[in-house]
């Protein structure tokens, strides 16, 4: 009867070690959601957000040089801005892009490259003909309100994956406290079970 009663005790601490290894190990999945997207959520969206903001003012002192016909701003300023932008796209392609912000940066990065372009024919052309730089601005800044606009919803998408992640967490939580006493009360109904031996 002794081997009986080990036999008990084992299963008894088998079932509660199982019942633990394996919440754990959801709630490390679920953990791990949550992290990545708050990663996610600084890395890919604020980090981007700040660039796309830092791009915006490059294009308006652009946009404020070709208003004024500021030929000081084109001779001297406009290289270093040029090479900031440029800067600033670079680092904005090392974020993790969506499939449509990826569309739309593609977009951009065209409009940058035809405004500069169409900035040396500006040079050329004496400041007398600003139509075509102030339609590439203007596009410009269509892109960085769409890009914007994506770090936003993203921004909100990774947070409703973090809420969903932790109340998953304290779902399971809940459950194995339930699974847990009822598995204590099996135990003492398996331990303090001692069959009536046959005469």
């Amino acid at each position: 009867m002794a081997f009986y009663n080990k036999l008990k005790w084992i299963l008894g601490i088998l079932m509660v070690f199982v019942l633990i290894i394996a919440t754990n190990l959801i709630d490390k999945a679920n953990f791990v959601r949550v992290r990545d997207s708050v990663v996610t959520i600084y890395e890919d969206r604020l980090i981007a957000n700040d660039l796309i903001f830092e791009m915006l003012k490059a294009i308006q002192q652009k946009e404020l040089a070709v208003s004024l016909s500021d030929s000081t701003f084109f001779k001297i300023q406009n290289v270093k801005v040029n090479d900031h932008l440029q800067s600033l796209v670079s680092r904005f392609e090392k974020t993790k892009l969506t499939p449509e912000e990826t569309k739309v940066f593609n977009d951009f990065k065209r409009n940058v490259q035809s405004l500069l372009d169409s900035e040396k024919q500006l040079v050329h052309s004496n400041y007398s003909n600003n139509n075509q730089v102030d339609a590439h601005l203007e596009s410009l800044k269509t892109n960085l309100d769409d890009l914007s606009k994506i770090q936003l919803n993203e921004g909100s998408r990774q947070m409703s994956i973090s809420k969903q992640a932790l109340e998953t967490v304290e779902l399971f939580t809940q459950i194995e406290i339930y699974i847990l006493v009822f598995l204590a009360i099996v135990i003492q109904i398996i331990v303090m079970y001692n069959p009536k031996e046959k005469p």
